[in-house]
């Protein structure tokens, strides 16, 4: 393993998790940003970062951060850190392929006493079990003699401008026990809230996957509370306040859950449980639970129209917000898609605003061609979907103008009072 003095960090991958990373690193070390995207590099080179989480100026201030879509740049680097998505497939099942890929391209620039770090979200053994393999059989070197390996668990969460990589302790291990000190060492020299080194790579890859599992068991209980209390006619806002007046109460609301980890580690846990011969039931209960809120929404929706003598088929709606979340212009796998759909089964009209969302991104993503500007156009339901600022600015009044007097507006993000809207979660 080189010294710390000698680090020379390649980040592979380049999205939300990457670009803050290869900033945080290059102020330390001669760092390189690696990326397939070539679309990507290009802007990055011109100080542009379309996700958001690096300004112009913070770019500019990099002075030793290079950027490349050439495989080749990666042969002067000895600290190569994976950071590409781990999705799902159609089927709810692991994609391993992005993290497999960037393995190849790694290993192709391997020399002797180079450290491997995945940062990417895993089911507990895959680094030891999917990832080394490819390296050793790609690069010739055996593993822990001449390379080693390490998993450090990335907690970005984007949009966020309070919880930042150096303010969030970083989870670190290695696969051997001076791997693992090593790469403790280098990310203490960015993460200023400390570290914590895992004993094993496993445990790393666990801790990392339970803590978005955590999250979605719990939200899915309250949104399974906010059915149930819809049906007995209470308010499920109300419910919580009350409710969270006890001390130990936890403050999840209710909504769609969507995103790149919370939506999607679950089924890495649940992959590989099943992989052992166990059937997790809870974790996947939560999920279903989870899964179907975008439907339930539309479903109400329909229900109020259907009261007030407004026929679905072609009737006119309009989805304010199309990101997983508020302020962010993250798409990946928003479960907003899920109420329009819903809509669209019904033959309904149904236009999308998201003055966050990148149009190209919605088209190509999901078929969507996103509004480009508000307009009042006699809308039958209004779906307040993500609580951008914008929306909370524009106002109920406002918002209730763009449609028809009759019009139902059901807020998914409960952002005005109850008797503002005509439903919400």
């Amino acid at each position: 393993m080189p010294s710390l003095a000698d680090v020379q960090i390649g980040v592979i991958g380049l999205g939300y998790v990457g670009l803050p990373l290869a900033v945080a690193f290059s102020r330390q070390r001669p760092t390189l940003g690696f990326d397939i995207d070539q679309r990507r590099v290009t802007e990055l080179k011109q100080q542009q970062d379309s996700t958001l989480e690096v300004s112009a100026d913070e770019l500019r201030a990099a002075t030793q951060l290079s950027f490349s879509h050439d495989a080749a740049d990666l042969k002067r680097c000895n600290v190569f850190i994976i950071t590409v998505p781990t999705p799902i497939d159609d089927f709810k099942r692991p994609d391993l392929r992005p993290l497999e890929s960037a393995t190849q391209f790694i290993a192709s620039a391997l020399k002797p006493g180079s450290v491997v770090i995945y940062e990417s979200t895993v089911y507990p053994g895959a680094t030891e079990e999917i990832c080394v393999p490819i390296l050793e059989q790609e690069s010739g070197l055996r593993f822990n003699q001449d390379f080693f390996v390490g998993y450090s668990p990335e907690r970005i969460n984007p949009g966020d401008k309070l919880h930042r990589l150096e303010t969030i302790v970083k989870i670190t291990s290695g696969s051997t026990p001076d791997a693992a000190e090593f790469v403790d060492q280098v990310y203490r020299l960015i993460v200023h809230a400390g570290t914590h080194k895992a004993s094993s790579i496993r445990v790393a890859e666990a801790a990392k996957v339970i803590e978005n599992t955590q999250r979605d068991v719990n939200i899915a209980l309250i949104n399974e509370l906010s059915l149930i209390f819809h049906r007995l006619g209470l308010d499920t806002q109300e419910v919580l306040e009350a409710a969270g007046t006890k001390w130990n109460f936890l403050p999840f609301r209710p909504g769609l859950v969507g995103g790149h980890c919370i939506g999607v580690d679950p089924y890495y846990l649940t992959h590989k449980a099943q992989q052992i011969g166990f059937h997790p039931e809870m974790i996947l209960a939560g999920r279903r639970i989870n899964d179907e809120m975008g439907s339930q929404v539309a479903r109400r929706v329909i229900k109020l129209m259907t009261q007030r003598r407004i026929h679905a088929a072609q009737a006119r709606i309009l989805v304010l917000g199309l990101t997983f979340k508020e302020n962010c212009p993250d798409l990946r796998n928003t479960r907003v898609i899920d109420v329009v759909r819903e809509f669209q089964s019904y033959n309904a009209q149904v236009d999308v605003y998201d003055p966050w969302a990148s149009p190209a991104q919605a088209k190509a993503e999901y078929g969507l061609d996103l509004l480009p500007a508000l307009n009042a156009a006699n809308y039958d339901a209004i779906i307040l979907a993500v609580s951008h600022r914008e929306f909370i600015t524009l106002g109920v009044q406002n918002i209730r103008a763009l449609g028809q007097p009759h019009v139902v507006l059901f807020d998914v993000k409960q952002v005005f009072p109850k008797d503002q809207v005509d439903d919400r979660l």
